[in-house]
């Protein structure tokens, strides 16, 4: 079993501070190819900190983006390929650059891409191929099986989430009866009673070009918000979910929320019947209590007839589901839902009397920001718990224990004979008076990578 995967990316000092004091750092020797990393600060006596051999790789300030991908990504694109989930995480202190990595900054050169970006484009041309071989082929329906990219963006506040690609829909986050988490939008009341709660939305790109609009579209709407440690703070957790799609199952997947939607009157129904049969067979008493009803009796053919109905429509909502299944089974395309989810995590902030900062002074954080930091801590503590877990191969993965862990657990949990992979971005600033911050980010990545791999 190998390690955990986690890797270190030094960000450089900005040009405008070219004379802040730097933290000592040192990278130690390869073993089990596996990197430690020594830091202390510049003064004499001051405190140091090691870690074990842990980190898979560690990015110095002069790496680009670019050399980030084809290090961390490009490698596990192939699992994509075969229908596979992959995730990456990005964590460190605010302003440590998570988002440049994940987002970027730069949307028209390659070079610069985030990892999003790259990896949507590597899987476009690749994808090119797998199209031209569906017509050579001969394929019947052919624009039914053409592939793309089904784009998922929405970010974690608290226990809400809220849709980047459907004008910052509030949506709530849900443990369903089959045990997975669900995200839904607002409820829709439609004609005929009908009542439909919708998935966050997929944008079907069918096309890079598609998808970096769409991205960019989405990342418009994400929230931010000014901060004591940095003036332009991601406050949420950005989910990015990238999935190889076709037509055909997009088209099954919306067919299964059009029969929830016509079942749930139905349903509703059912109860309504089944409540006033049960009602009209009781009848109160003086002294307040429910007995028999001796002037009625129970129509349990009406009640029979509304569940009979419902059965009926529950059928159908069970055979749109069976139907997405059979989409899977029967396009001969393995790629097909294989699946790569980029999170840009929320600041880790530490507002301990002086850890927030060694050197230097900073404006103490208003009480909203810390109950924020709050909320994010213990979003990050419960992520780190679930990756040790699965790496450990624990029987019980507290899933549970945050909003953020239970949205991620179905990208976690690969189904039949798949597999994921996970790898964890520690973003750090080499800034002495950052130093506290930073080695809070390097002791997290120092637990997560002690653990072993599934």
């Amino acid at each position: 079993m190998e390690a955990s995967n986690v890797f270190v990316r030094w960000r450089p000092v900005p040009p405008t501070q070219p004379n802040t004091p730097e933290i000592n750092k040192v990278h130690s020797e390869l073993q089990n190819s596996r990197v430690s990393i020594s830091i202390s600060l510049p003064s004499p006596g001051d405190s140091s900190w090691k870690s074990g051999h842990v980190f898979n790789q560690v990015f110095e300030p002069t790496d680009g983006n670019r050399a980030v991908f084809d290090a961390v990504v490009a490698p596990i694109l192939p699992k994509v390929l075969n229908g596979d989930s992959c995730s990456f995480f990005a964590y460190g202190h605010s302003g440590s650059g998570k988002s440049h990595t994940i987002l970027g900054y730069d949307f028209e050169d390659p070079d610069n891409f985030g990892l999003c970006l790259a990896a949507a484009r590597y899987l476009c041309e690749e994808l090119k191929g797998f199209n031209t071989g569906i017509v050579r082929e001969g394929h019947s329906h052919s624009s039914m099986s053409e592939l793309g990219i089904g784009l998922r963006m929405y970010e974690l506040r608290g226990n809400a989430a809220f849709d980047l690609l459907n004008n910052h829909c509030k949506c709530n986050i849900r443990q369903g009866y089959d045990g997975q988490t669900h995200i839904r939008g607002e409820t829709e009341v439609l004609d005929g009673g009908r009542v439909r709660v919708r998935p966050i939305v997929t944008k079907a790109c069918w096309s890079f070009e598609d998808f970096r609009q769409e991205l960019l579209r989405g990342l418009q709407l994400r929230a931010s918000g000014v901060s004591t440690v940095h003036e332009e703070s991601s406050r949420t957790h950005a989910v990015l979910e990238l999935e190889i799609v076709n037509r055909a199952l997009l088209d099954a997947r919306e067919a299964v929320v059009e029969r929830q939607s016509e079942l749930v009157p139905v349903a509703k129904r059912a109860t309504d019947v089944y409540i006033e049969e049960q009602m009209k067979g009781l009848v109160r008493t003086g002294d307040g209590k429910f007995v028999p009803n001796p002037e009625y009796q129970i129509d349990h053919r009406r009640i029979d007839e509304a569940e009979e109905k419902k059965a009926e429509f529950e059928k159908y909502v069970s055979d749109a589901e069976e139907h997405v299944h059979c989409v899977f089974r029967s396009s001969g395309q393995t790629c097909l839902g294989g699946k790569l989810v980029f999170v840009d995590l929320a600041g880790a902030e530490y507002y301990h009397g002086s850890s927030l900062s060694t050197h230097g002074s900073r404006s103490l954080p208003s009480p909203q920001e810390q109950k924020e930091g709050r909320q994010i801590n213990t979003d990050l503590l419960a992520l780190k718990e679930v990756i040790r877990a699965r790496a450990s191969k624990q029987s019980r993965i507290p899933y549970r224990s945050s909003p953020l862990t239970m949205v991620l657990r179905g990208h976690f949990e690969a189904t039949g004979s798949r597999d994921s992979y996970s790898a964890v971005i520690l973003t750090a600033s080499p800034a002495a008076d950052q130093y506290a911050a930073t080695a809070n980010t390097l002791k997290y990545g120092n637990l997560v990578g002690t653990s072993k791999n599934r």
